[in-house]
């Protein structure tokens, strides 16, 4: 309790600030305008997945569902966001029971939003574990996004940073075995949308961004990249990648992923 009276407390106080910080003119700065309150009423349904490398011989495959849903509360305007995942871990330092086996990873909500007139959203993020080995993250998270004002054509599709503290609680492990730290960790995406054709993108640190171990100590900082389609309205693929350029905080040495998003 003690826990999600603090994280209300801290959306409360994140929304004021946004709030107080709202634009009073439309005036571009530095050719750019806040579009953070520029939302799609669309529903999008996507299907991830992902192969990943720990650096120590052992690899990962992930599958994931994601859906976009819009959230209209009064004047208050936003998405809600739902994950679910499946993970095969295999290699010669895993038990051998357990390699290439699929098995429930986790289930993730997230709800972003805000007013018109805002400078940024405010939300927040649930994840629950599925598996019988993991822990409940939970935490506040507060991005804006910038567009190229005008109509003409631009190199730069937008700028639209987040940041995310997520903490752990509630942390599990099968008997006999000591649940895993819980956790503690600053999340930031520095997201750059870059146009490469009509219908083309390639977009940096929009799937996976730098990570702060605040428990122990260190960063995580990756090098994203994934380049978007867009096949019609109704479809676009992507392929991307990551790999770690900081790592005194390890999740993996690199990553290669792609979805296919249906938007209807």
């Amino acid at each position: 309790m003690i826990f999600l009276r603090t994280l209300t407390f801290l959306l409360l106080c994140i929304s004021s600030a946004l709030a107080c910080a709202a634009e009073q003119t439309s005036t571009p700065i530095l050719g750019l305008v806040n579009a953070s309150q520029d939302r799609s009423e669309n529903r999008i349904l996507e299907f991830w997945g992902y192969h990943e490398y720990d650096g120590l011989q052992n690899y990962a495959d992930t599958l994931k569902l994601r859906y976009y849903n819009p959230l209209n509360i009064g004047d208050w305007h936003g998405t809600l966001r739902l994950d679910t995942a499946y993970t095969a871990a295999y290699g010669p330092l895993l038990p051998a029971q357990s390699t290439g086996t699929y098995s429930a990873n986790n289930a993730m909500v997230t709800i972003w939003g805000g007013k018109a007139g805002w400078f940024g959203n405010v939300g927040a993020r649930v994840v629950a574990p599925l598996s019988d080995v993991g822990q409940w993250l939970a935490g506040p998270q507060v991005s804006t996004s910038f567009t190229p004002a005008g109509s003409s054509k631009s190199l730069l599709a937008d700028i639209s940073p987040l940041a995310r503290y997520m903490i752990g609680f509630n942390a599990k492990a099968p008997s006999g075995f000591s649940p895993p730290p819980l956790a503690s960790r600053l999340e930031l995406y520095p997201t750059v949308g870059v146009n490469l054709g009509p219908s083309t993108q390639i977009r940096f640190w929009d799937e996976n961004g730098a990570v702060y171990n605040a428990a122990g100590g260190g960063w995580f900082v990756p090098i994203d990249a994934m380049v978007t389609q867009r096949i019609n309205k109704n479809l676009l693929f992507a392929i991307g990648g990551a790999k770690q350029v900081v790592q005194t905080y390890q999740l993996y040495n690199w990553t290669v992923y792609g979805k296919v998003s249906l938007t209807f």
